[in-house]
């Protein structure tokens, strides 16, 4: 992210963030539900207008993944989100639009309408504590537990840092 960027969003009376990932089950719908735990502890929910949806249409309207859901209960966040797709007035809504993976990313940037629409989409991995032991946030979807755990870990570490960034 810009040091322009990151100045005039922390100057901002609201910040809208958008999280994206495939389909809006798995990865985005953590984001959404541990970034608005985040900034509900940190006193800051006012600021914050969080959001998530995905570039495919699999899964418009359901929950998210059951196993998803349940890992995050686990550790205290409600996935409560409705699926939904990514549309281009998103890309007019929201100041930042966060990317899970690199392909996610591609199909973003290719959504976008303008090249200021293209400024907004960033990574979550730009979010990372130094040392991250990857560097996206791989989809658990296809895997067992452990990559749920691991999709949370990296969440919750870069939900941290965005905030840090722009707080």
């Amino acid at each position: 992210m810009t040091t322009r960027m990151t100045e005039r969003l922390r100057g901002a009376d609201k910040i809208r963030v958008l999280f994206v990932c495939l389909g809006n089950i798995c990865r985005s719908p953590a984001a959404e539900g541990i970034m608005r735990a985040a900034v509900a502890k940190a006193g800051q929910s006012h600021r914050w207008v969080i959001d998530s949806a995905g570039t495919g249409d699999w899964h418009v309207g359901e929950l998210p993944d059951e196993r998803m859901r349940a890992h995050a209960r686990r550790r205290g966040y409600d996935l409560t989100h409705r699926c939904r797709q990514i549309t281009r007035r998103d890309f007019a809504d929201f100041d930042l639009i966060v990317g899970m993976d690199d392909n996610n990313r591609r199909n973003l940037m290719r959504l976008a309408p303008d090249d200021a629409s293209r400024d907004k989409i960033v990574m979550m991995a730009d979010f990372f504590s130094p040392g991250a032991p990857v560097d996206n946030v791989p989809d658990p979807y296809y895997g067992g537990p452990e990559g749920f755990e691991l999709a949370i870990d990296l969440l919750e570490d870069a939900t941290a840092g965005l905030i840090a960034a722009l707080t």
